[in-house]
């Protein structure tokens, strides 16, 4: 039999193994460490089972050459001595272990794989050897970081007593414990942690191994096998599955045990033995194991692996198939190579999809989307589960790939084991998604498990802290709907039924106190679940008078104000009330409906139409008409009330413009000196043709703030508003000015070229105090590639207008250009975007953010004006891995106390939200919230519209801001009254009587183009 198949606790665990070779007891202790040499130099070498076998065999010998002879002792003291003996050896062997492994069995094991030499071994020998034989002072010089590590562990216990979802404390105290050798309580926190988190490969292995060191006889080999069953469950790992068989192997020895062995590779087979890249190591395992029993009958179990794997598409086929015809003395059957030659088929087809996966860096989704869609198409249920699994290691907290993954398995495999556990993989790995929960809820009821199991899941969704309050209506409507089928509605009472009115009522509690006090919303505005309530009330029990009350509540909650409420309850009142129930329902409708009256009279006059008297009748149109009138005299205040506001921001808005002008000729008249009119004229035709070329918006803007350019010319007088001229001195600083200014006007204006605008970036938000705005930004856009020119945009006088266009040679370097938006530039965010021409594209828009709801990302507003970036994500980084932190400025670069926080996952973010929300920082509460921008409504342009008896009502005219918030239109178009038209003036109501219209009045608007050529041609 060959010893260098197994690792070193797996042939420690051969019962036959040992009597075949050493007497393992303390005499022979020496032995058992040459025994144990002999093996590693025999096995492969590199192979990290010699390793483990030497450590176990030094740590046995040792135990054994330790033990002191003792003197005769009552029991009590006994049990004492070997409790203190017991805790020095933990201590003291888990270092001194591998020193002594590695000094009994040479230099020629693998140090330099491990980076340890001969004398480091002897060192720490000498050291382990020292803390043997006098551990007081061993302990001594641990005691200050067991004191450190004891702190940390006391300060990780209470933070999960507080949050026991904290991922993060779980794995930091394992570790500690671990450290200080706390075997018990490692082993009840990895436990915990088991029980709420599947826990990953790494943390797996790490737990088995400490348990198999551990493991002295057939109880501790029972509870390593169980950890095993667990490991393999949470995920399909083959490293974990190789372990376990490995293991098995140790107990071949006991009763049953080779068929333990082959149970556990058969099911590693199923489970990843079609894993392409790592089945292959199952494979090998299983086979040489059966080589290593040398029984006759054995041979064919070997030629039956060698078969079967062949027939499977796996890396590296071709050495596996060479290994076969060497090893068998027989030729290969026809039938094994066509499997073969089909395999590798398959293999070619594979193999884009793999190399993809190795090409890619984790945790690489896209690529095994891809691979999955693949997998669905050819149907192969074992490879779809097998590629699911795998993608699922590595994206453990995707939701929707869970969603995806369940979803197959409920309506394909419908497989019961299978099914359940791979929903209760999901809820363990993304407890915040209330789908999965729901999913949940639908198979254990659809496979038929117990209602108490039900009942308990249903508990652990609602401690899963979901981050919408809408989450939590969700999960109760799907509990409530299960209750609903259990009950026999044919009976007039049972336990069933009566559990679900008790639950509907836990519902509605549960929703108003917890869900109310964490979101400050319900979650359910509608009351559907009061809904559903009062149809499972008229519909399945008949109480039509306990789902008139539940209605009462309903629009007590300020539904009653909405048509399709009171129509919801009327169409329940028609199918299982009366009559009387109905029209009471319907009159009181059209009291209360404010947001579509007219549709509710209709339907009670329908009703009374049909089934009325005639006295109905006549009650329902004086109801009808009274309401609607009174409807409609509401709405026309409201209209006049808006037209009132209108003509009064006109009126301001007039006014204003009144004021500029008159300010404005004042600066003229003072500054203006000394030209003649015809040059006057011309200076004038230039600069208001330049106009011409600006948006209007910026040509206001110059006019209001700052004289023209033409005023300052170089000559000593210029027309006033009479066509004066006002004789003026200038002083030289003002020349100065004036000259540099013209300077940059006579700058020659280049034309945009839009073919060039895939190349060309737009730069606005920049300094108006820029003085070379060339100089200061090519070396910023230089770094993304080749410049071709800069052209900065400036008013009529030179001022820098704050924004300009920045061309490249190559297109990769302008959309490079892009990642520059919201650089930070001489104090404010430069804002960088495409050039895009607006006239062309009006619904044009660039804004680099989600405006949708981002689960993992967080949304913190009162946050103080001096917290800075690195202060918050200091704060942040405690609660997970915060991938991007932005601080919310305005254009001017200063902050408004909002930011935005990116965490890896949902979970983290959940986390951080409970713990963060109502946080004090610098004195400021912040709130915190999960980042869900509300949709930006986008006005509607007005609209000319006709009545059908005359002319409408004028356009209304708002101000120069625009429509305000309050100023709604309630005035629906058939009670709108003709008017006559009213004549408009350009920014307001015209101040005279209404008369004809004029010829002048038709007469097109002249631009200031167009008087300059008037007063040229004079």
């Amino acid at each position: 039999m060959r010893f260098e198949n197994f690792p070193s606790y797996q042939v420690l665990s051969f019962p036959f193994f040992w009597q075949e070779s050493v007497d393992f007891d303390q005499a022979n202790a020496a032995a058992t460490l040459n025994f144990c040499r002999s093996l590693v130099t025999e096995g492969r070498p590199g192979s990290h089972w010699k390793r483990k076998m030497a450590t176990a065999a030094a740590t046995t010998a040792s135990e054994s050459e330790a033990e002191p002879k003792a003197e005769p002792r009552a029991e009590g003291e006994e049990e004492e001595e070997e409790v203190k003996a017991a805790k020095t050896r933990r201590k003291a062997l888990s270092r001194a272990v591998a020193t002594a492994a590695f000094k009994t069995i040479g230099p020629e094991w693998d140090q330099q794989e491990e980076g340890v030499s001969e004398s480091d071994g002897d060192e720490e020998y000498a050291m382990a050897s020292s803390a043997e034989s006098s551990p007081g002072e061993y302990e001594w010089e641990y005691d200050e970081e067991e004191e450190k590590n004891q702190l940390e562990i006391e300060r990780l216990e209470e933070q999960l007593s507080i949050n026991v979802f904290d991922y993060n404390c779980h794995v930091d105290l394992i570790r500690l414990l671990r450290l200080e050798g706390e075997l018990t309580k490692v082993r009840m926190a990895r436990q915990k942690m088991s029980e709420l988190f599947p826990l990953t490969e790494e943390l797996w292995l790490e737990w088995l191994h400490d348990e198999i060191s551990m493991a002295l006889d057939g109880l501790d080999r029972e509870h390593v096998y169980e950890l095993f069953e667990k490991a393999v469950k949470d995920y399909i790992c083959p490293n974990i599955w190789l372990e376990y068989g490995q293991y098995s192997v140790g107990g071949i020895g006991q009763k049953g045990g080779l068929e333990k062995v082959r149970s556990v590779f058969e099911r590693a087979l199923s489970s990843v033995g079609l894993h392409m890249t790592k089945g292959l190591a199952i494979w090998e395992a299983y086979r040489e194991f059966e080589s290593a029993i040398v029984e006759a009958a054995r041979l064919e179990k070997v030629h039956s692996l060698f078969r079967r794997q062949l027939a499977i598409p796996l890396y590296d086929m071709e050495a596996t198939f060479a290994e076969y015809e060497e090893w068998s003395e027989e030729p290969i059957p026809e039938s094994v190579i066509q499997s073969y030659n089909k395999a590798l088929q398959q293999l070619e087809k594979y193999k884009p999809y793999e190399e993809a996966l190795l090409q890619a860096e984790a945790p690489r989704l896209a690529e095994y989307q891809a691979y999955i869609d693949f997998e669905m198409k050819i149907g192969d249920p074992a490879r779809i589960q097998l590629i699911f699994e795998r993608a699922l290691v590595e994206n453990c907290l995707v939701p929707d790939l869970w969603i995806r993954y369940s979803q197959y398995l409920d309506r394909q495999l419908k497989v019961k084991d299978l099914v359940l556990s791979v929903h209760n993989r999901a809820v363990r790995n993304c407890p915040w998604t209330v789908a999965l929960w729901s999913r949940y809820l639908l198979a254990m009821e659809r496979h038929g498990v117990d209602h108490q199991v039900i009942s308990e899941t249903f508990e652990k969704a609602l401690n899963a802290g979901f981050i919408q309050a809408t989450d939590y209506v969700e999960i109760w409507q799907a509990y409530l709907d299960y209750l609903r089928r259990r009950v026999d509605f044919k009976q007039d009472s049972s336990k069933e039924l009566e559990e679900l009115r008790s639950t509907f009522t836990r519902a509605l509690e549960y929703l108003k106190q917890e869900v109310e006090e964490r979101f400050s919303e319900s979650g359910d505005p509608s009351c559907m679940i009061m809904q559903n309530w009062a149809r499972i009330e008229a519909r399945l029990c008949n109480n039509m008078q306990k789902a008139r009350e539940l209605w009462d509540s309903i629009m007590t909650k300020g539904n009653a104000k909405y048509a399709n409420m009171w129509l919801e309850y009327y169409n329940l009142e028609r199918a299982h009330g009366d009559t009387q129930h109905c029209r009471k329902a319907l009159h009181r409708a059209v009291q209360c409906t404010s947001d579509y009256p007219e549709h509710v009279c209709e339907v009670l006059l329908t009703m009374e139409r049909t089934e009325g008297t005639l006295e109905d009748w006549d009650i329902a149109v004086q109801k009808t008409e009274t309401r609607l009138a009174r409807v409609n005299e509401q709405r026309m205040k409201a209209a006049e009330k808006e037209a009132a506001l209108a003509q009064q921001e006109e009126e301001k808005a007039e006014q204003r413009k009144k004021a500029r002008a008159e300010k404005k000729a004042t600066k003229k008249k003072k500054k203006t000196r000394g030209i003649d009119k015809r040059k006057a004229d011309e200076d004038e035709e230039k600069e208001w043709g330049d106009d011409e070329e600006e948006p209007p918006s910026k040509r206001r803007r110059v006019g209001n703030n700052v004289p023209l350019a033409g005023e300052a010319g170089d000559g000593d007088a210029d027309l006033g508003l009479t066509g004066k001229c006002v004789a003026v001195d200038v002083d030289p600083p003002s020349k100065q000015k004036e000259k540099a200014a013209s300077l940059k006007r006579d700058v020659p204006k280049v034309p945009h070229d839009s073919s060039k605008d895939s190349i060309t970036v737009f730069v606005s938000n920049l300094p108006y105090s820029m003085a070379e705005p060339d100089a200061t930004l090519r070396p910023l856009f230089e770094a993304c590639g080749e410049v071709v020119e800069i052209r900065p945009i400036f008013s009529n006088r030179g001022d820098f207008r704050g924004y300009c266009y920045v061309e490249f040679k190559e297109e990769k370097a302008a959309l490079q250009a892009l990642e520059l938006d919201r650089k930070n530039v001489e104090g404010r965010p430069m804002f960088v975007s495409p050039c895009v021409d607006k006239s062309k594209n009006p619904d044009f828009k660039v804004f680099r953010y989600s405006t949708a709801l981002e689960k993992h990302k967080l949304f913190i507003s009162g946050l103080p004006f001096s917290c800075t970036r690195e202060e918050l994500e200091e704060i942040c980084k405690a609660h997970g891995t915060v991938k991007d932190l932005r601080l919310v400025t305005n254009r001017a670069g200063k902050p408004k106390g909002l930011a935005y926080v990116e965490y890896e996952n949902e979970s983290q973010a959940s986390q951080a939200v409970m713990k963060m929300d109502g946080m004090t920082i610098k004195e400021n509460v912040i709130k915190v919230a999960i980042s869900n921008p509300p949709q930006r409504k986008v006005p509607e342009k007005p609209e000319a519209r006709k009545a059908p008896g005359g002319p409408m009502v004028p356009r209304q005219i708002y101000g120069a801001r625009g429509k305000g918030r309050t100023q709604l239109a309630l005035l629906p178009r058939a009670l709108q009254r003709p008017s006559a038209p009213a004549t408009q003036a350009e920014n307001g109501p015209a101040s005279g009587p209404v008369g004809p219209t004029t010829a002048a009045a038709e007469a097109p608007k002249m631009s200031n183009a167009d008087f300059a050529k008037l007063l040229l041609r004079k």
